[in-house]
């Protein structure tokens, strides 16, 4: 069954996004029950990702991978594997699956990323927020941007490749800063407007507010969980993105936009008492063809009339 489903898919996916020039799709999500794994396409090689189940053996992954590989005519050294598994009580999640630091170019409407196959369970390209990317690239000429979360700079590129008049990317890991400073790099897209800050994102937010920042621009995608700010406060998705939402506001220009999205599967908004003059749910806008069945991506358009 996921052999022919891929096989079809592929037919139909890569001749589309070879019009578009976007060299990283997914293939499979989840489309049958039985089979709980998604398959991604990356430039020849294929990512597969088993949501692990008690019903599924130590080989079920392998069995599955050989389908796809077997499909496509992928060899082996081509094909990874990976296993996500909902959070466990008192233990890491995910851990490094290996140290190659192999990284290969992907192509996404004109703009290059680089990712990681191997070494973590992500790869360093969400994919399914290329046409989010798309939206803020169109919307960048002459705004100062601010990425927060900024993760490998994506959407900075995006922004800069849209000619932001300046892009400010904020990540509290200096490895993922110094990977968006190499995809920027990639892209030619240099110069002292572009500055890169590694910063807990509650820290930066206070600075910046005291320095009387503002920008015109931003796109935040935080985690679901984390620690936030000098205090060390326990941050949860659901109960506390409104009052991120708010420390962000003081660094917005009057008349700005930001982005704010989520991938917690039960994500519930509460954006009523946050002063912009328009909250718009932007969600089926930002969802690609291929992420079909992807429901737990939620997306919102802030545009702020403040003073």
């Amino acid at each position: 069954m996921l052999s022919n489903r891929v096989r079809s898919r592929f037919r139909y996916l890569s001749k589309r996004y070879k019009r578009m020039n976007i060299e990283c799709f997914r293939l499979y999500d989840m489309d049958i029950p039985e089979i709980r794994a998604v398959v991604d396409w990356y430039a020849g090689h294929i990512v597969i990702a088993e949501y692990e189940r008690l019903q599924t053996g130590p080989d079920w992954l392998q069995h599955m991978a050989n389908a796809v590989g077997i499909a496509l005519d992928i060899p082996p050294a081509k094909i990874h594997m990976k296993r996500r598994r909902t959070r466990l009580p008192g233990k890491q999640r995910y851990h490094r699956m290996d140290n190659r630091g192999e990284r290969i170019q992907i192509m996404e409407r004109g703009l290059k990323f680089l990712v990681n196959l191997r070494d973590f369970i992500d790869t360093g390209l969400h994919s399914d927020h290329r046409d989010t990317r798309n939206i803020i690239r169109g919307l960048s000429q002459g705004k100062d941007f601010l990425n927060l979360f900024a993760y490998t700079g994506t959407f900075t590129c995006a922004a800069a490749a849209g000619c932001a008049r300046s892009t400010v990317t904020v990540d509290k890991s200096g490895n993922y800063l110094t990977w968006a400073k190499d995809n920027m790099d990639l892209n030619g897209l240099i110069g002292r407007q572009h500055e890169f800050i590694q910063s807990d994102a509650g820290i930066f937010l206070s600075r910046a507010r005291r320095e009387g920042r503002r920008f015109t621009l931003a796109f935040i995608d935080p985690p679901s969980f984390f620690t936030y700010g000098e205090r060390k406060i326990d941050f949860d998705i659901n109960r506390d993105h409104h009052l991120l939402i708010r420390a962000v506001l003081p660094v917005m220009a009057p008349g700005s936009t930001l982005f704010f999205s989520t991938n917690h599967q039960r994500f519930g908004p509460r954006m009523e008492a946050i002063p912009f003059k328009d909250i718009v749910e932007i969600t089926p806008l930002t969802i690609p063809e291929d992420y079909r069945n992807r429901r737990d991506r939620k997306s919102t358009r802030l545009n702020s009339s403040h003073s």
